[in-house]
């Protein structure tokens, strides 16, 4: 069974910068994408940004002048840089990867997700 191994994230001061990683360990699932989500107590898991196989990115509107997603596709791996980071981006990080074509804002579309990294920025 294809699972997703994350690593990455800690505690951060305010303005400073982390990189997350996600790898698809025992590969036998083929992603058409794979996208990070972040969640905070309370509330639903939040789209942050995908990158397809051809390397397609789309990161919210939220982040997307601070954070930047890529992949090494002979490491299996997608990345989630993070600059300038503010007490709002507090939260664990989740990475999914899905197949076909449905949306992939929509975490209910994801159908293996890595274990969560918790990410605190501290002021």
């Amino acid at each position: 069974q294809a699972q997703l191994a994350q690593s990455g994230g800690g505690r951060v001061q305010a303005g400073g910068s982390l990189k997350l990683s996600c790898t698809i360990v025992r590969r036998t699932f083929d992603p058409t994408a794979m996208g990070w989500f972040r969640q905070v107590p309370g509330k639903e898991r939040e789209f942050v940004g995908r990158i397809t196989t051809s390397g397609h990115t789309y990161v919210a509107d939220s982040v997307r002048s601070r954070f930047t997603i890529t992949r090494d596709n002979a490491k299996n791996t997608m990345y989630l840089e993070m600059t300038d980071l503010g007490r709002e981006d507090t939260a664990i990080y989740y990475c999914g990867a899905k197949r076909g074509i449905s949306s992939s804002e929509n975490p209910d579309n994801y159908e293996i997700w890595g274990q969560g990294t918790q990410v605190t920025v501290s002021s």
